[in-house]
C-alpha cells in the first residue's frame, strides 16, 4: 500500500504526517512521543484542555474529518463506542469528506471487535484502511514508552505505521486478521484484572500482617511473584493514593464488561477473572470511579473475615 505519505525523495521515503484524535492520557502521549521523533502531527480532542496541552508542538485541528484532510496515518485513542462512533461516523467525522488526504486510520482503543469491524467495512468505502492496533499498558507506561501494540489487519498498511507506533512504545506484535488485536487485547487486560486484584489482595495481606507495605513492595516485585501491575500500581497502593488515575475505574469496567462477552461468545470459563472483576466493580460502587485501578487496594482493606 501506498499513501500520500510515502513520497519518493531522493531515492528515500518521506516521513507520513500523523493525526492522533483523541488527545487524553494515552493519545497525548501518543502524540507527544511521535513530535519527539521528528514526525509532523495535527490532533484534535474534544477537551479544550487536552488540545491546548498538544498545541504546544503540534498542530490542532477543528474535527477529525479536518485531521483526515491534513495527514495520511490517523492514530485514534477514543474512550467508548460513543466517541468511536462519532469520529467515524458524525457530522465531522472521517467518513464526512469523501476524498480525505488520509489513507490509514489505525484503532488503539479497547472497544468491541465488531464495531472495528463494521467499521472497517464503512471506511473502506470512503478510501481509508482501518487497523485494528490496540495498546497493551497504563497510561503511565506509555508516558515513558512501556507499552507495546497488538496489530492486526491489512500489513501493507501495517508496513506503513510500524515505525510511527514504535515512535510510542517498545514492540509492534503483528497478529494477521482484522480483530485479532482486539482479541488479543482483551487476553491481555483479563490478565491485568486479575494481576490488579492479587496485588491489591497480597499488599493488603502484608499491612494485615504486620509488615510495611513498603518494605513489602520491592521484596515482592523481586520475587517469583511479581507482576507487571504490581510493579505498576504498587506505588499507589502502599501510599494509599489513587489520582491522579492512569486507568480510571470506570473506564476500566468497559474493558471488564467487553472481556465477559468475549469470553461468553466463545464458550471459555474465566472464574479468577470473575472474581477480580467483582472487586472492580465493588471499587466503582464505593466511589472510586474516577481514581485509578490501583484503589480495588481500599477495598480489598475494608473487607473483614466473617465472623
Amino acid at each position: 500500500m501506498t499513501t500520500s505519505g510515502e513520497q519518493e525523495a531522493g531515492g528515500a521515503t518521506s516521513r507520513p504526517i500523523v493525526g492522533v484524535v483523541g488527545l487524553g492520557t494515552m493519545g497525548g502521549a501518543m502524540a507527544q512521543h511521535v513530535l519527539a521523533a521528528g514526525y509532523e502531527v495535527v490532533g484534535h480532542d474534544v477537551d479544550p484542555a487536552s488540545e491546548q496541552r498538544f498545541a504546544a508542538g503540534g498542530t490542532v485541528a477543528k474535527s477529525a474529518a479536518e485531521v483526515a484532510g491534513a495527514v495520511d496515518v490517523v492514530i485514534l485513542s477514543l474512550p467508548s463506542v460513543a466517541a468511536f462512533e462519532d469520529v467515524v461516523y458524525g457530522p465531522q467525522g472521517l467518513t464526512a469528506t469523501n476524498a480525505p488526504r488520509c489513507r490509514i486510520v489505525v484503532e488503539t482503543s479497547t472497544l468491541p471487535r465488531e464495531l472495528k469491524q463494521a467499521a472497517h467495512g464503512e471506511l473502506s468505502a470512503h478510501g481509508l484502511e482501518l487497523l485494528d492496533c490496540p495498546i497493551s499498558g497504563t497510561g503511565a507506561q506509555m508516558a515513558v514508552r512501556d507499552v507495546v501494540y497488538y496489530a492486526s489487519g491489512d500489513e501493507r498498511a501495517i508496513d506503513v505505521v510500524e515505525p510511527v507506533l514504535q515512535a510510542c512504545g517498545r514492540g509492534v506484535f503483528r497478529l494477521g486478521a482484522l480483530g485479532n488485536g482486539t482479541r488479543l487485547k482483551l487476553i491481555a487486560n483479563l490478565l491485568v484484572t486479575i494481576h490488579n486484584a492479587s496485588a491489591a489482595e497480597a499488599l493488603a495481606l502484608a499491612r494485615a500482617g504486620g509488615i510495611e507495605p513498603s518494605d513489602a513492595l520491592p521484596a515482592l516485585v523481586a520475587g517469583a511473584g511479581t507482576s507487571r501491575m504490581l510493579e505498576v500500581r504498587g506505588p499507589m497502593m502502599v501510599a494509599e493514593e489513587y489520582e491522579p488515575a492512569t486507568m480510571k475505574v470506570r473506564l476500566f469496567m468497559k474493558d471488564v464488561g467487553i472481556i465477559t462477552a468475549f469470553a461468553e461468545e466463545v464458550g471459555c470459563t474465566v472464574p479468577v477473572f470473575d472474581a477480580a472483576g467483582r472487586l472492580h466493580q465493588e471499587a466503582l460502587e464505593a466511589g472510586f470511579g474516577e481514581a485509578d485501578a490501583a484503589s480495588v487496594h481500599a477495598v480489598v482493606r475494608r473487607r473483614r473475615q466473617p465472623t
